[in-house]
């Protein structure tokens, strides 16, 4: 009887297996039994990271022209004791109106073989509140207009720390005088900011270092020599040279031939 009980429940399942196998119907999307499509695959990489290379800034000051050279040096130190020394040079000018001229070249190796590139032309009008951004390297050759709204008239100045304690007990700051010096026969006033944090501010597990070290030049608004030195990023060293006070030549300011302009403007401009 226990026999004959088994076999009944046997058949039954079958039975309502093959009911089953019929009602079955393929979910969207799903292939077919047989001949299979190649699934479709993609790479991915985790990690990584990107910095950003500070620069000294250029207010479009009027009345105080200018051309120059900007030479940069940025020294990375690697775990084992060597260092990655990264340069380029790019041109920058300002004329009287206040209207700013600036090149951006890629980055190369220091003494290596491989050449810089012009990747963007930036042209800043501080009265007809524009600045355009040229793309060299893009096959489709754009300018992006963006506002521009810094003023020809605002007073630049570079805002010295003063020594003390930062807040939340992150750490403390140095502020020194270095006094005065002529760089490329300008006088400027140097300045140095030594910031020591605490462990932990950063995820540091001990204290941190980092030093700023500027010559300002009164007379034209911008620091001749900057120095930053980030034990997180490694040293920074951007140095003005071929500085001539004149006015730059006017088709500085005119845009690439054959380039488009995009206008990213999001609202009307600012009136003078």
């Amino acid at each position: 009887m226990r026999c004959l009980s088994v076999s009944i429940i046997l058949v039954a399942a079958l039975g309502c297996s093959g009911i089953n196998a019929q009602l079955v119907t393929t979910a969207p999307g799903a292939q077919e039994q047989g001949a299979q499509k190649p699934v479709q695959q993609f790479h991915a990489e985790d990690g990584g990271t990107s910095e950003m290379l500070e620069s000294i800034v250029i207010p479009p000051k009027a009345g105080a022209p200018f051309t120059l050279t900007l030479q940069t040096e940025w020294v990375k130190t690697l775990s084992d004791g060597g260092t990655i020394t990264m340069v380029n040079e790019r041109r920058i000018a300002r004329d009287l109106k206040g209207r700013v001229y600036q090149e951006r070249w890629l980055l190369v190796p220091k003494n290596g073989k491989a050449v810089s590139q012009m990747t963007t032309i930036q042209i800043g009008d501080p009265t007809a509140h524009t600045l355009y951004n040229c793309f060299m390297l893009q096959k489709s050759r754009p300018c992006t207009l963006i506002s521009y709204t810094p003023s020809t008239s605002a007073v630049y100045t570079f805002a010295a720390q003063s020594s003390g304690e930062l807040p939340n007990e992150m750490g403390s700051i140095i502020h020194d005088n270095l006094g005065k010096q002529l760089l490329s026969g300008i006088e400027t006033v140097g300045s140095k900011d030594t910031t020591i944090y605490n462990p932990g501010v950063f995820g540091n597990d001990r204290k941190m270092t980092i030093e700023r070290e500027f010559w300002y030049s009164p007379q034209l608004g911008i620091n001749l020599l900057s120095k930053r030195a980030d034990p997180r990023f490694g040293t920074q060293l951007f140095t003005v040279t071929n500085l001539i006070l004149s006015e730059p030549d006017a088709h500085l300011f005119d845009l690439p031939e054959g380039f488009t302009v995009l206008d990213r403007r999001q609202t009307a401009a600012p009136e003078n």
